[in-house]
């Protein structure tokens, strides 16, 4: 790993020459150079495909052994993972120890800047510690510069205990050295504000936790389609959603398809199967199990079995 200290040669901190005049620029100019910056992201999301694609395999593998996915990060990087950490729940319905965000400081640094709390190595391994992290997990760690010492020491504790690690930066492999099982490389170019790692930085690493974690769900069998059929029906949003999508995926009318819904305990994919099959309940939530909750998998059980 390179010296933690010297920062200035990394991308994330060079100056962009399309932003020399930043402060004499227009408000629309200013949003045209922001989209165009912000184009580089996808060519970013492009580069690093076949590293997104592993993570996906890993975490996917992971979680079917009971494994767990832990996002950890300062800053920035931090709150991000806490936020796609904190949305799998109600679009997946997953149990809340699935997916998981550390952030250096904590809750509290969720609201209000802590960034001096990301320069102890100790204190990202005591946070893989007291998550009691093993072999069956993995471990994402978030860094833009890719020196935050928080995320190594976390990254190093985490492959000391077996697990499989995970780096996201947007610095190319020669300035930083990192020592995880897959090292992803979001390179979308300095910042428009030089160091502002919110920006683009920010962006492209919201781009690829959104293809991490839906990728891995979609795998783990808890899309049909491209439906959320693991829907967590808690509000009025959520039960007009699931309503939808079993009058799309059905010949239900509104009123046939909220009796179906409570009938199957607000489960959607439950509902799927029962309608389609016939079953009550219990087998249906059988099949399910059986088929470590992939619906189209209990489906095409049914068709052989038939």
């Amino acid at each position: 790993m390179n010296n933690l200290e010297e920062r200035g040669h990394l991308l994330t901190e060079q100056i962009n020459p399309n932003s020399q005049n930043l402060d004499q620029l227009s408000s629309l100019e200013l949003v045209e150079l922001f989209n165009a910056e912000d184009a580089q992201t996808l060519k970013a999301i492009a580069m690093a495909k076949n590293e997104l694609a592993k993570t996906i395999d890993l975490t996917t593998a992971a979680l079917r052994k009971g494994g767990r996915l832990f996002y950890i990060g300062a800053g920035t990087s931090g709150r991000l993972g806490v936020l796609d950490a904190a949305e799998c729940p109600p679009t997946f319905c997953t149990p809340p120890e699935m997916v998981q965000g550390i952030i250096a400081g904590g809750a509290a640094a969720l609201l209000r800047s802590s960034e001096d709390l990301e320069d102890k190595l100790e204190d990202g391994a005591q946070a893989i510690a007291q998550r009691q992290i093993t072999e069956l997990d993995v471990v994402v760690g978030i860094t833009a510069g890719g020196t935050t010492p928080f995320v190594h020491g976390a990254i190093d504790a985490a492959k000391g205990r077996g697990a499989t690690t995970i780096c996201i930066s947007c610095v190319p492999y020669e300035q930083v050295e990192i020592y995880a099982d897959v090292d992803i490389r979001l390179l979308s170019g300095p910042e428009i504000v030089a160091g502002s790692t919110r920006l683009k930085a920010g962006t492209v690493t919201k781009m690829a936790l959104n293809i991490i974690s839906t990728g891995v769900m979609v795998r783990l069998g808890k899309v049909y389609g491209n439906r959320m059929v693991d829907v967590a029906v808690t509000n009025r949003k959520l039960h007009d959603r699931a309503l939808r999508i079993i009058q799309d995926l059905t010949d239900l009318n509104r009123t046939e398809a909220g009796y179906l819904l409570e009938r199957s305990g607000r489960r959607v994919k439950l509902a799927l199967l029962m309608h389609w099959t016939g079953v009550e309940p219990e087998t249906g939530d059988r099949l399910l199990e059986e088929h470590q909750g992939n619906l189209r998998a209990a489906l095409n059980s049914t068709i052989i079995n038939s």
